[in-house]
């Protein structure tokens, strides 16, 4: 890159003189490449800029992600393709360009943002790439969130060689399992390899010439076998033979197969600490939407996806799960004060609910946002974790994170418990706002960024695997950088530089999509599954009288309905559309607008972001006059009046609208898509590889209000002239989450990952020790203080020193 660069200083010094004297004219320290991108675009059509066209420079540009602008200087950081990165600084008055390293290009982001640093005071830089040697990574692109495939593939092949540790080790690994003091797999008749193939040869011999009624069980323990190989003779018998020939030559696919089946998972914690979880009348409340109902769905897919397993494995075991979050005293009408709550649609799932302590040990009563929850997770963590023992009579096999703050736990208890961890993000918030880390100061009275980012750094390191939605949330695209990569290297100036932080090639990344639940979310052209009374209740919601919970009626109601429901909040960007919708005559003549989200009044709202986007969409409505054409509900309601909400805006022939300005994987598109409604949705994050653009919705960019509003309208336009135009993107809407966002392949899958990496996490050093115990260091000397600095401004809320029992605290 530094070549080509020089190549073309020499080669175009005049055009190239001009464009940089018009990015320093900009003014700011900071060009975005999508700032970068449109200023060259408007460059390109002068007479200088003409001369650049065809070039190198046009490759560079595209590849850009920042540019730091200073004095006669500008510092390009060049994302060359995923997850590898140049950095050039290039010297204007002199028309010189050379390499620069990342800790060079930081300290330059750091001097803009902050001022030099005294020079006497060295920056705390962190640099994980030094105990990731000699681990294995993977090299090419399109195998970034593939992470098992690999494993299994490197490590069996360094496994299994000709000393037969590897095997020896795969032995004592099938010796260890156990259900409630019952042993499973082989007994102690088995203590060598050579008597395990012996034993295996009798026991597939044996169940082939099995007969009915037979006593084939007891006839196994006999040879060394107890049980777990499979509840037929046929299923035990084609398990041992997988075994038998991953002895006799080790084949990663055999191995995947076998490990996919053994009985390992009996019971797993799901930790999701913060907002309001429960299973009804929590929707909308703050920090409180799709995670919850992701959780719910996936932990009724796990269970069935457990029993099944279980069954075919042969155990009569019922499977345990328990989804560990934050019980709330002052619960605002939900069961979230309620210490153990059963999980609809399961039989064995439940919520455990501990609520967070002050370090004096006293309850805090009241919701805290998400963003000041940091001081009480380690004590929630330790509190939560007897709880959890407790409850169910022993340790988990298994402990799902969720979001930052259930990461952070999950990797606390997995460390103490020495059980297997996976993280889920959801959503990371570095990337929603734009150089939060470089103003981290400015943010960290409300958002607190700088403990934040230090969690997600621990616990995606310290996690054995991680479960994206999307490759976009892993990697991103050629336009954004995707959530973890924004964790290789960044800098929080006066605390610390991180140079290499996470690598998106790292195996413990793998892509699992979730669903949507089939009960609630289905097409509206199945008219008999539809509930006539719900229709007509939330009918009148959308065109009644406007109220203490609603604003605006819709004056045409015969028109179409274009469709957006989220949490108030920046970076979900409903004020945006609404916007967009406002300032477009063509749009308002074509449709109307329904938003469900937040509270109408401000005042109600107890979270600081959400009370901004309350002000301002009502300051929307007022500016462009929307009160005959916008519907806006203060709606919490559960998924079956959600999925009917789709289908009757998809009644209008009209659309669902997702304008987030960053979306990680965007469930409430796959459920629009699975009711039928064609989707508009974000270009950046998840919902782009959701939709296919054209063909089962569209894409949109959320910054250009203009641009979207023309989608649109041609789309709307087109249906009023071609209503089959409208019926083929539902129906490929619908196929699309057939095909690929299905929650039973989504159970079955985590599961088979959960045993996998459990059994590499036994036999190898997947655990890198190294790796955690630096990161133990840094917990203890960055995050707790940090922590301790937002409980000390007052984090915590009203608390009680009554420990809440069973049931609703008083």
């Amino acid at each position: 890159m530094t070549e080509a660069v020089t190549a073309l200083l020499a080669s175009h010094r005049t055009p190239l003189y001009v464009f940089f004297q018009r990015l320093h004219a900009i003014g700011e320290p900071f060009v975005s490449g999508t700032a970068l991108a449109h200023e060259y675009a408007r460059f390109r059509e002068t007479a200088d800029g003409a001369a650049l066209a065809g070039t190198a420079f046009d490759r560079f540009v595209a590849h850009t992600q920042d540019v730091v602008a200073y004095a006669n200087v500008l510092h390009f950081a060049v994302r060359v393709k995923v997850g590898q990165w140049q950095f050039v600084q290039i010297h204007t008055d002199q028309m010189l360009s050379r390499a620069t390293s990342v800790s060079e290009y930081l300290a330059d982001r750091e001097r803009q943002a902050v001022g030099p640093a005294p020079a006497d005071v060295p920056v705390l830089e962190i640099d994980l790439e030094p105990f990731e040697r000699g681990f294995p990574k993977l090299t090419e692109i399109r195998s970034i969130g593939r992470g098992v495939e690999f494993l299994n593939r490197f490590l069996s092949g360094r496994l299994f060689e000709a000393d037969g540790d590897g095997l020896k080790r795969l032995l004592a690994f099938l010796r260890v399992h156990q259900v409630g003091g019952q042993q499973l797999m082989i007994g102690d008749g088995i203590r060598t390899l050579e008597e395990l193939r012996s034993g295996l040869r009798r026991a597939i011999d044996l169940l082939r010439r099995a007969e009915a009624g037979m006593p084939w069980q007891a006839e196994l323990r006999g040879i060394g076998f107890e049980p777990g190989w499979g509840r037929t003779p046929e299923l035990a018998a084609e398990m041992m033979q997988l075994l038998l020939d991953i002895l006799e030559a080790p084949d990663p696919r055999h191995l995947e197969q076998f490990l996919a089946r053994i009985p390992m998972i009996t019971s797993i914690a799901i930790v999701s600490p913060h907002g309001y979880f429960g299973q009804s009348n929590v929707l909308g409340k703050p920090d409180t939407g799709g995670q919850v109902v992701y959780i719910l769905d996936q932990v009724r897919a796990l269970e069935r996806a457990m029993r099944a397993s279980l069954d075919e494995q042969g155990l009569d075991i019922a499977p345990n799960i328990v989804v560990l979050t934050r019980l709330i005293p002052d619960a605002d009408g939900t069961t979230c004060d309620c210490r153990v709550e059963p999980i609809l649609g399961t039989d064995h799932a439940r919520i455990l609910r501990v609520p967070f302590r002050t370090e004096a040990g006293d309850v805090v009563r009241p919701w805290i946002s998400r963003f000041q929850i940091w001081p009480y997770l380690e004590r929630f963590a330790r509190h939560a974790e007897r709880e959890l023992l407790a409850e169910l009579g022993g340790r988990p096999d298994f402990i799902l994170g969720n979001y930052s703050d259930g990461n952070l736990v999950a990797s606390l208890m997995a460390r103490r418990l020495g059980v297997t961890q996976c993280n889920i993000a959801h959503a990371l918030e570095k990337t929603k706002y734009p150089n939060a880390d470089l103003r981290w100061r400015a943010f960290d009275d409300e958002h607190h960024f700088a403990c934040q980012f230090t969690a997600d750094l621990v616990a995606m390191n310290t996690a054995d695997f991680i479960i994206s939605s999307t490759y976009q949330e892993i990697a991103g695209a050629r336009q954004a950088v995707g959530q973890y990569e924004s964790y290789s290297a960044f800098t929080l100036p006066g605390l610390y530089r991180v140079v290499a932080g996470i690598d998106c090639f790292d195996p413990k990344f793998n892509i699992v999509s979730p669903g949507a639940s089939p009960e609630a979310f289905f097409p509206h052209w199945e008219q008999e599954r539809r509930i006539p009374s719900l229709m007509t209740e939330l009918g009148d919601l959308i065109h009644g009288l406007p109220g203490e919970r609603s604003r605006g009626r819709l004056a045409q109601p015969d028109l179409p309905i274009l469709f957006a429901i989220s949490r108030l909040d920046q970076v979900k960007n409903v004020c945006g559309f609404v916007e967009c919708y406002g300032r477009s005559p063509r749009l308002r003549a074509l449709a109307n607008v329904l938003v469900v989200g937040g509270h109408i009044d401000p005042d109600r709202s107890t979270d600081v972001d959400e009370r901004r986007q309350i002000e301002q969409l009502h300051a929307l409505f007022d500016r462009y006059a929307l009160d005959d054409k916008v519907r806006w509900l203060e709606l919490h309601a559960d998924k079956n009046r959600i999925g009917e909400l789709y289908r009757l805006v998809a009644d209008t022939r009209g659309a669902f609208v997702q304008p987030a300005l960053y979306e990680a994987f965007g469930l409430t598109v796959v459920e629009a898509m699975s009711s039928g409604l064609p989707a508009f949705v974000t270009m950046f994050g998840g919902p782009s590889e959701i939709v296919e653009d054209g063909r089962s919705g569209f894409h949109i960019d959320p910054t250009d209000a203009d641009a979207a509003a023309a989608i649109i309208a041609a789309f709307l336009e087109r249906t009023q002239a071609d209503g089959d135009h409208w019926l083929a993107i539902a129906r490929r809407g619908v196929e699309r989450v057939e095909q690929r966002y299905n929650w039973s392949r989504y159970a079955k899958r985590l599961l088979e990952l959960s045993r996998i990496y459990g059994f590499w996490r036994y036999i190898t050093s997947l655990d890198r020790a190294e790796t955690r115990r630096y990161l133990e260091m840094f917990y203890a000397l960055m995050y707790r203080p940090l922590a301790a600095r937002v409980e000390g401004r007052g984090g915590a809320g009203d608390v009680d020193d009554r420990t809440p029992g069973a049931g609703r605290a008083s």
